[in-house]
């Protein structure tokens, strides 16, 4: 019921940007915080930068002062603006967002299908 959809990836150049969006849709009461996370072939999925929903956000080490996070509360939707690209950024990156669905006063943990970032040199 509950889809989180990511898009704006793409295959561009060293020292180049994109931007990142993923909204949430169905049976949604509120949401809680929402993050990004990424996972290169060969690695483990590693967190890139969350925001909770009163917009306190936390960076990953590799991508501070690069990447901003960033959230639209009335859409439901959250956004990764990333600048100045690595190779190493190079990943599927994935929407992550906890969910409050019904009556119960509980957030679950949803996943997106996951968008390919791919930076050359």
């Amino acid at each position: 019921q509950v889809q989180l959809v990511e898009s704006g990836g793409g295959l561009v150049q060293a020292g180049g940007s994109l931007r990142l969006s993923c909204a949430a849709s169905g049976s949604i009461f509120s949401i809680n915080a929402m993050g990004w996370y990424r996972q290169a072939p060969g690695k483990q999925r590693e967190l890139v930068a969350t925001i909770t929903s009163g917009g306190i956000t936390n960076y990953a080490d590799s991508v501070k002062g690069r990447f901003t996070i960033s959230r639209d509360n009335a859409k439901n939707t959250v956004f990764l603006q990333m600048n100045s690209l690595k190779p190493e950024d190079t990943a599927v990156y994935f929407c992550n967002a906890n969910i409050r669905t019904g009556v119960l006063i509980r957030y679950l943990e949803h996943w997106g299908q996951g968008t390919l970032v791919t930076v050359s040199s």
